[in-house]
């Protein structure tokens, strides 16, 4: 029997986070998406306009529409997206294939000028996120869900300094959700097999 939010064990025999096991979309984000590294200015571009656009809904919502995400956002490339018009605007609030928030909408165009002012200012989306992974060795790995800290430290300062370059919809849970699908934090729980 497993402790109460700890790891389940699939069909295939494999242990997982219990959150890991509920569709089979999830199952293929568990065991090969989340929380490996990512690294890039626009691959992180766009896991953090994916995790503004899941804030209040479930991110079974969001993943199901990546690829259509992904299409309206021009492969969330961030020059490309830091150059939308107006027009450009009203097409994603009629997309019925994302998620239609003009708030939402608006930060991610607002986000790609600030990723873009980053970059040109010579750094750049990748190292400042990862400035924020904070040492392994000092996070033990979580035993069950219970473990698991909607926040951090980390995440709050990550926040911060995202707010700071003029970034919207990053609130320190966001930006630990991001920590996390992106590896710069490993929350699979301990027994985990994707750990």
């Amino acid at each position: 029997m497993s402790e109460p939010g700890g790891v389940v064990i699939g069909e295939d025999g494999l242990a997982r986070c219990p959150w890991g096991l509920s569709t089979p979309d999830y199952v293929a984000y568990h065991d090969q998406e989340w929380g490996r590294p990512v690294h890039g200015d626009d691959a992180l571009f766009e896991r953090v306009c994916l995790e503004a656009f899941q804030s209040g809904l479930s991110w079974i919502t969001i993943l199901r529409r990546r690829e259509t995400f992904r299409a309206a956002f021009k492969g969330f490339a961030i020059d490309a997206v830091a150059s939308f018009t107006d027009a450009d605007r009203e097409r994603l609030l009629a997309d019925p294939g994302i998620i239609r928030n003009r708030a939402k909408v608006d930060a991610s165009i607002a986000n790609a000028v600030a990723a873009r002012a980053l970059r040109d200012e010579g750094g750049g989306l990748d190292a400042l996120i990862w400035s924020f992974a904070p040492d392994p060795a000092t996070r033990p790995a979580p035993r069950t869900t219970a473990d698991v800290a909607a926040t951090t430290p980390e995440s709050t300062a990550l926040a911060k300094a995202l707010r700071s370059h003029g970034f919207r919809f990053v609130g320190p849970t966001t930006a630990h959700a991001l920590m996390q699908a992106c590896g710069l934090v490993n929350d699979h729980l301990a027994a985990c097999s994707a750990r």
